[in-house]
């Protein structure tokens, strides 16, 4: 492929092109001038989704693309487009089906025919990929190491944000506390109950206060522990609209991103929150860890604290509380790596050369 020349790529993923990843990478390869031949669906059934989105790529003719581009939860598509088509493919794994599904949710045994076939699924479909994105370098590791991949098949692409809708922003807020702002899913990888822990040890102060934003897999388990704490600190809110996170996120004095349990899955990945918080000029609390090594560095553009500690945790948020310069700092420094490292434009540009590249080598 000659410089210069129009890349057409064939989008095609097993969740909707609103989820994070997926909205981000669209965004990303149309900002560099790809003409992006998407297959997608909105579908909330997951065998509705894939059905529609085959559909969809069937009806394509072959020679209207260069290169098809698997997006986040494709690892069931992966075999069968390839049986579609010889174009050269790019997978963004993203994530490990067999990890998540036996180790984080743990809602299969690992030598279970569910957990088998997972790892069998994660496998096959990088095996057959050309290449293969991942979010962290962490994450390439754990993926050659427990799939028996090469590791040159993977390429970091940091998960990223979309700068439009992520920026800093003053609301004037002057409510006289210190806001401790939290949002997630309440799943076991998140370590919400470290958070709830600290909320208890800072009860004391009683400028300082928590929200956690969101629902899902132990919400009410997580209700339950603040209930039996004297966590009266804590503020639940309901799942918010993504469109009306921004406000949410502007609104508090430093942003909790994690992860804080001590889930080996925690370790590999830079939560999406970290980047949404940090384009947002806020200073922000993460853990560490290896994966969030890559990208962040104490008291420069984060303030890391120990995983599954809840004593970390309440000394990380007092200190940021009572020390506006390394706020300020942390917050300046945030924003600064988001710009340099994480937009779309600079992820766009990634994905392009890589795609680039693959196109000009002999298949």
């Amino acid at each position: 492929m000659l410089e210069g020349d129009l890349l057409r790529v064939c989008f095609i993923s097993g969740r909707e092109p609103q989820y994070v990843r997926n909205a981000v990478l669209l965004k990303a390869m149309r900002g560099t001038g790809i003409d992006v031949l998407e297959c997608t669906d909105c579908s909330k059934s997951y065998l509705t989704r894939h059905v529609q989105v085959l559909r969809k790529f069937l009806s394509l003719r072959r020679e209207d693309f260069d290169l098809v581009f698997v997006g986040f939860l494709g690892q069931i598509l992966v075999p069968i487009i390839r049986k579609l088509t010889r174009r050269p493919m790019v997978f963004d794994a993203y994530l490990s089906v067999y990890d998540t599904m036996c180790f984080d949710r743990k809602k299969f045994a690992p030598d279970s025919l569910a957990g088998r076939f997972f790892y069998w699924l994660d496998r096959r479909s990088c095996a057959i990929a050309d290449k293969v994105l991942l979010d962290t370098e962490a994450h390439i590791d754990y993926f050659v190491s427990t799939f028996g991949l090469e590791s040159r098949k993977f390429q970091r692409v940091f998960v990223g944000v979309d700068e439009a809708v992520f920026y800093p922003r003053d609301t004037g807020r002057e409510c006289g506390r210190f806001r401790v702002l939290y949002y997630s899913t309440y799943l076991p990888l998140h370590g919400v109950e470290h958070i709830i822990h600290a909320a208890e040890k800072l009860e004391r102060h009683a400028d300082v206060e928590f929200q956690l934003i969101g629902r899902g897999q132990q919400l009410k388990e997580i209700r339950r522990l603040a209930g039996k704490s004297n966590a009266t600190n804590v503020r639940f809110l309901d799942w918010v609209a993504y469109a009306d996170l921004p406000s949410m996120i502007a609104e508090a004095d430093v942003c909790l991103v994690g992860h804080f349990s001590d889930i080996d899955k925690a370790r590999r990945v830079i939560p999406g929150k970290a980047f949404q918080c940090t384009a947002m000029r806020k200073p922000v609390i993460v853990a560490d860890n290896p994966a969030n090594r890559e990208l962040f560095q104490d008291r420069e553009n984060a303030r890391f604290v120990e995983m599954a500690s809840a004593d970390s945790l309440a000394d990380a948020i007092m200190e940021l509380k009572d020390d506006d310069s390394l706020r300020e700092r942390i917050a300046a420094g945030g924003y600064r790596t988001m710009e340099r490292r994480c937009t779309t434009g600079v992820i766009g540009k990634e994905v392009r050369d890589l795609m680039v590249a693959m196109l000009g080598e002999p298949q």
